[in-house]
């Protein structure tokens, strides 16, 4: 089987992953673009770890013209850059008739690649393929395969310092953008079978998973397409983001009471200047649901915590391999056959047993503490594109 031929939008922490974990395969050709020439400075490094070449290109994400030149020719086209971009490079990925991926969690963004697909045009358009929503999202539409009729699904998700010593109880893991913006717009729901808006930072609850104790509430874009997939097949659906106790409240002064949610620009320096990042992360996930099935209640929960790890050489922090390793594994089945190869694809419809089976999406599998595989996971390695293609 030749390589097949992928284009990675954004070298930043989550593109640069995502690039390794492609061209390490030996299944990829991987060219990783950003506006900036100096963000490339690291392919050489990539490339070694690797042990594949990885080609680079500056592109100016902002000129619909120069990205669609740079998608011209790829079978694939990843899309790891901010959510306001997220619209021009679908587009122009959809023009050239090659396979689209995002990790968006913005709702208004997702629903204008969702309409690209009804236009009549090849490749497959596949968004929110990241940690949440994408992964979760895929354990949910599992969960709710399960019963005869669902009641309720709620999926938590929290990418945590393992370690917090501010005022905040968070270090940054992730696009401080991505995250003000969860923390502002509106979330989608399903209360009482029918959709609706709930606003963010709001329906605080608090559980403890081993032994920790945690609080969580409502962030925009977890839900990705569940809410329309299960709006009247489900009671109570939502999504709502883990964090230690304390940071919503904290959060909230910000936002609101400082009314910072109309300055996100400077909320975002205010972060970068003052929260640390950090490679001593972990990423929860805990998805329960409760309905009926063979005319008994019954309830299904689907629990892991992920910490980071070493891959070709490189330690990756958990929020890195989740969020790289959705997407991969995206891609992966794409080219294997098992996704459709043209419309919209969502993440939902995808078979659990499929991606945990993957050679990246392993990294969900349920996992005791000692890092065995639960019992009853359903897990199996999977083949390398070359030999499924046999």
């Amino acid at each position: 089987m030749s390589k097949l031929s992928v284009v990675i939008f954004g070298a930043g922490r989550i593109g640069q992953t995502i690039a390794l974990l492609l061209a390490g395969t030996g299944d990829y050709r991987v060219r990783l673009v950003d506006s900036k020439a100096e963000s490339l400075e690291t392919l050489a490094g990539l490339s070694a770890a690797s042990r594949q070449p990885i080609d680079g290109e500056v592109v100016d994400a902002h000129d619909p013209a120069a990205v669609r030149a740079a998608c011209q020719g790829h079978w694939g086209v990843i899309n790891a850059l901010p959510y306001s971009l997220t619209a021009l490079v679908a587009q122009a990925a959809h023009a050239v008739g090659a396979h689209y991926f995002d990790l968006t969690e913005d709702v208004a963004s997702t629903k204008i690649v969702s309409a690209l697909a009804t236009k009549n045009q090849p490749g497959a358009l596949i968004p929110q393929c990241g940690l949440a929503p994408g992964a979760v999202s895929v354990i949910g539409g599992d969960l709710a395969r399960r019963f005869d009729h669902l009641k309720s699904l709620h999926l938590r998700v929290g990418a945590l310092p393992r370690y917090p010593t501010n005022g905040l109880n968070y270090a940054l893991t992730w696009s401080p953008e991505g995250l003000i913006n969860e923390y502002i717009q509106p979330c989608e729901a399903v209360v009482n079978g029918h959709k609706t808006s709930v606003p963010a930072l709001a329906e605080r609850e608090e559980f403890s998973v081993d032994g920790i104790h945690y609080e969580a509430f409502n962030t925009s874009g977890g839900l990705g397409t569940l809410a329309d997939t299960l709006s009247g097949r489900v009671q109570s659906l939502n999504y709502r983001s883990i964090r230690y106790p304390g940071h919503r409240d904290a959060v909230r002064l910000l936002l609101q009471d400082l009314r910072l949610s109309e300055r996100p620009d400077l909320l975002a320096e205010i972060f970068r200047h003052a929260i640390p990042s950090t490679q001593q992360d972990m990423v929860i996930l805990f998805c329960n649901a409760i309905g009926e099935r063979d005319g008994q209640l019954q309830q299904q929960t689907y629990t892991t915590t992920i910490h980071g790890a070493e891959v070709h050489g490189r330690f990756l922090t958990a929020i890195q391999l989740t969020t790289a390793s959705a997407i991969c594994a995206v891609v992966d089945l794409l080219a294997t056959g098992a996704l459709p190869d043209q419309g919209l694809v969502r993440q939902e419809d995808i078979p659990l047993d499929l991606f945990l089976s993957n050679r990246f999406g392993k990294v969900y599998a349920p996992q005791d503490a000692s890092g065995a595989l639960k019992a009853g996971a359903s897990y199996r390695q999977a083949p390398m594109l070359a030999d499924a293609a046999q």
